[in-house]
């Protein structure tokens, strides 16, 4: 059974999807050929900076989400910037066309989902606020 976990690592919040393994399943009998030890899973070579493009973080309360699909331009805040109702957040282009995503409250901006170059889904969280 696969289950997905929204988690947070040096304040930086990652989205997982992880298979819960039941003893004497099938999936426990799977050789180690083609598959990740739970020592290698504890202890990943590399941490990625992001949750990866293929599954995008799904939108909560606070988050100001993607109206287009896209690819991420430019983003103007920082994590613990204070923002307005009606300030920019980020720029998307998409089809040769930018559009500016702005703020729909005020508050304190807790995570910036996306970086430039990020390819994007329209509902995407792209910045959270408090």
């Amino acid at each position: 059974m696969w289950k997905k976990f929204r988690i947070t690592v040096d304040g930086k919040p990652y989205t997982v999807t992880v298979e819960e393994i039941v003893e004497g399943s099938a999936a426990s009998a799977l050789s180690s050929a083609g598959t990740v030890t739970a020592a290698a899973a504890m202890n990943p070579p590399s941490v990625q900076e992001k949750a990866p493009t293929s599954q995008p973080v799904t939108a909560g309360a606070g988050d100001v989400t993607s109206p287009v699909g896209g690819v991420v331009k430019e983003v103007k805040v920082s994590i613990g910037q204070q923002v307005q109702e009606g300030d920019l957040l980020v720029v998307l282009e998409a089809m040769k066309m930018k559009t500016n995503i702005f703020s729909n409250l005020t508050g304190k901006v807790d995570v910036v989902y996306v970086k430039p170059g990020d390819a994007v889904d329209t509902g995407q969280a792209l910045v959270s606020i408090s």
